[in-house]
C-alpha cells in the first residue's frame, strides 16, 4: 500500500476538523468571505442574544449560575461550540470540536444536577478547550508533525482527568505549530492561526490556538503549555490572561512532544482565561487533587494563601520592580508605552512601593537556555518533520537550522550546560537578594523586592513569521520563576509613534527596531507580565490580584 503524501494527510486533517464542526446544531454561520484586520466583533453580528452573553461571560460567573441552576451546561456547552466554530472560521485555530462527546458530557451533569440538586464539583458544567498535544483517550495526538498524524492518545492526560472529575466539560481542541518550538502557530496539517484583534499578526505560540479562540471568546478557560514562552505569548497577543506556573506543580503525564524525559529545561502546563479568576480556579482544583500521589515528579505543595493583602494591612509595602529593558532588544513603543502607564498609577498607591529592575547578563541567560533546548542536536524534531517529507516551516529552521546554539551535546557537554545553567539561576538569586533593605533573625535577606513587572515580548504580536525574539519569556523559564501575564491595552498608532533616531544596540534589537510601523499593529493587545521567584506561584497571582484591584487593569475591553 503506498504511503500516503504528507499533502493527503493535511487533507484529511482539515476534512476531519470541518466535519466535527459541521456537526453542531443549530449550524455555525459562515462569515463574510471579505474579513478585516479585527474580527472580534463578527461572533456579535452572527450569534444570538443568549449565546453572546453566556460566551461573555467571565468562568467564574458561568459557575455560580451552573452550581446554582440558574443555567444548564447543555447551554453553556452549545453556545461555546457555535462561538468556537466560528473562531475557527476567522482565525483558524481548531483542530477537532468535539460536540457529541461535549453535549453527552453536558446532559450528564444536568441530569446530575436535577437529580441531587448540587454539582458534580468546582468546576460543574464549564467548557475546557485543550491544546492538542494534551492526550485524549482514542483522540489524534500529533503535537504539530506530519509524521505523527495516526498516534492516538491511550488515555486522558494527568491533568484533564483531574478536571473532568472536578465537572469540567472538553469540547474544543486547538492547533500548535510544528516542532511546538515557535512563539507563533504554523504547520502543515493546517497552516497558520492568526490573531482576532489583527489577522496579519500572529496569535502568538505555541498554544496559539488556544489564544485565538479565548481572544475570541470561543472558549472561556483553556490549557496549554510553556517552555520559551507558549502559554504567555498567546495570552499576551490576544489580551488574556496566563500563567506560566513553576516546574512539577501541574502534572504533564499523558502529553506528546520530542524529547520526553528531558529535565535540563522543564515546560510546563498552565492555563488561559479569560480573567484571572480563571487562572485561580484552574490552579487550585489541580492543586486540590493532589497530583503527586499519582505523579511522583509532582512536588507535594498545595495551593496556599499568601496573606499578601495581611502583609500590605501590617504595613508593608508590596515592592514592584520594573524591567524596562533586557538590555538586548529594546521593546516597541506601545509596550513602553503601557509600563509608564502602569507604573505611574502604582506609584500613586502608598501601599505599593516601585523601583527599576536592574536585568543580569539576560544575553547569556538566551546562550544558556538555547543551548539546552536541544541536546539531541534536535534530531527527534528533525526526524519528525523529514519522516513524512512536510516542508520546514520558517520558524522551524530559525529555532532550529539557523539556531547557532544547536549542537549534539556529548555526556561532558551536557553537564557542562547543566552546570552554567546552576550557577546562573545561584547568581540571579544573588541579583535579586541584593534588593534586600534588611536582614531576618538569621541573618537571610529580607525586605526584598516581592515581584518583577516586565513586558512578555520585544512588542505587541507580531507580523507573521517574525516572532524571533524570546528573550523576555525564555529568561523566566530557564529560571523556573513562575509568571502572570495580563492584558493593558491596545496599540493606538497615533499615539504609539516610531521612536525616531534611536541606534539599536545588536542585530537582534535591528531587526525588532524594523518591525515596528505603528499602523501594522493597529488594535493588537499591549499586555505585561507580572515574575515571582521559584516557587512563590501563589504570590504572583496575589499580587497582581492586589493590583488589579487598585489601579483598575485593565484600561480598556476586549469584547
Amino acid at each position: 500500500m503506498a504511503k500516503s503524501s504528507w499533502e493527503d494527510i493535511a487533507v484529511t486533517a482539515q476534512e476531519l476538523r470541518d466535519a466535527s464542526i459541521s456537526c453542531i446544531f443549530p449550524t455555525v454561520p459562515d462569515v463574510p468571505q471579505k474579513l478585516a484586520k479585527n474580527v472580534t466583533d463578527i461572533p456579535k453580528q452572527l450569534l444570538t442574544t443568549d449565546e453572546i452573553l453566556i460566551t461573555e461571560t467571565l468562568p467564574e460567573a458561568l459557575l455560580s449560575s451552573l452550581a446554582s441552576g440558574k443555567i444548564t451546561s447543555t447551554a453553556v456547552v452549545n453556545a461555546f461550540l457555535r462561538r468556537a466554530g466560528l473562531a475557527q472560521k476567522l482565525t483558524n485555530c481548531i483542530t477537532e470540536l468535539l460536540p457529541e462527546e461535549a453535549l453527552s458530557r453536558a446532559k450528564y451533569l444536568d441530569d446530575y444536577y436535577c437529580e441531587r440538586g448540587s454539582p458534580v464539583g468546582p468546576l460543574h458544567g464549564l467548557p475546557i478547550s485543550v491544546k492538542e498535544h494534551i492526550g485524549m483517550n482514542g483522540k489524534a495526538l500529533n503535537a504539530g508533525f506530519i509524521s505523527w498524524w495516526d498516534r492516538k492518545g491511550e488515555e486522558d492526560a494527568h491533568v484533564l482527568r483531574i478536571l473532568w472529575r472536578a465537572g469540567c466539560v472538553f469540547y474544543a481542541r486547538t492547533t500548535q505549530p510544528q516542532t511546538l518550538m515557535h512563539l507563533e502557530t504554523s504547520n502543515n496539517l493546517y497552516g497558520v492561526t492568526v490573531n482576532p484583534f489583527n489577522r496579519d499578526l500572529t496569535s502568538g505560540g505555541s498554544s496559539g490556538g488556544e489564544g485565538a479562540l479565548l481572544g475570541l471568546r470561543g472558549s472561556c478557560l483553556g490549557i496549554g503549555s510553556d517552555i520559551g514562552g507558549s502559554i504567555r505569548s498567546p495570552a499576551a497577543n490576544c489580551g488574556l490572561y496566563g500563567f506560566r506556573p513553576t516546574s512539577y506543580r501541574v502534572p504533564t503525564k499523558g502529553w506528546s512532544t520530542t524529547m520526553l524525559g528531558e529535565e535540563q529545561i522543564v515546560a510546563v502546563i498552565g492555563p488561559l482565561s479569560t480573567s484571572l479568576e480563571g487562572i485561580k480556579l484552574f490552579m487550585r482544583t489541580i492543586m486540590a487533587a493532589k497530583p503527586w500521589l499519582v505523579e511522583p515528579s509532582c512536588l507535594p505543595l498545595p495551593w496556599k494563601h499568601a496573606e499578601l493583602e495581611q502583609s500590605i494591612a501590617r504595613g508593608k509595602k508590596l515592592k514592584v520592580a520594573v524591567l524596562w529593558s533586557d538590555d538586548v532588544v529594546r521593546p516597541h513603543p506601545p509596550v513602553l508605552r503601557a509600563l509608564k502607564e502602569v507604573v505611574q498609577k502604582l506609584e500613586k498607591v502608598t501601599t505599593i512601593e516601585t523601583t527599576n529592575w536592574s536585568p543580569y547578563d539576560h544575553d547569556e541567560a538566551w546562550e544558556i537556555i538555547a543551548s539546552l533546548y536541544f541536546p539531541d542536536g534536535a534530531q527527534e524534531e528533525i526526524n519528525a518533520i523529514d519522516a513524512s517529507g512536510e516542508p520546514w516551516r520558517p520558524l522551524s529552521k530559525f529555532i532550529i537550522q539557523e539556531n547557532p546554539h544547536v549542537k549534539h551535546l556529548s555526556v561532558e557537554e551536557l553537564w557542562h550546560w547543566t552546570s552554567r545553567r546552576e550557577d546562573y539561576r545561584r547568581k540571579y538569586a544573588e541579583h535579586w537578594n541584593q534588593t534586600a533593605t534588611s536582614t531576618g533573625p538569621d541573618g537571610e535577606p529580607a525586605d526584598m523586592v516581592d515581584i518583577i513587572l516586565a513586558p512578555v515580548g520585544p512588542g505587541v504580536a507580531p507580523p507573521l513569521d517574525s516572532a524571533k525574539y524570546w528573550g523576555y519569556t525564555s529568561q523566566w523559564n530557564l529560571l523556573d520563576y513562575p509568571a502572570l501575564v495580563f492584558p493593558v491595552s491596545k496599540v493606538d498608532p497615533e499615539i504609539d509613534k516610531v521612536e525616531e533616531g534611536y541606534k539599536p544596540m545588536n542585530e537582534k534589537d535591528a531587526f525588532n527596531y524594523r518591525l515596528y510601523e505603528p499602523e501594522v499593529y493597529r488594535d493588537a493587545p499591549v499586555s505585561l507580565q507580572l515574575i515571582g521567584r521559584r516557587y512563590e506561584d501563589e504570590k504572583v497571582i496575589e499580587a497582581f490580584d492586589y493590583i488589579k484591584a487598585q489601579i483598575g487593569l485593565p484600561f480598556t475591553t476586549f469584547t
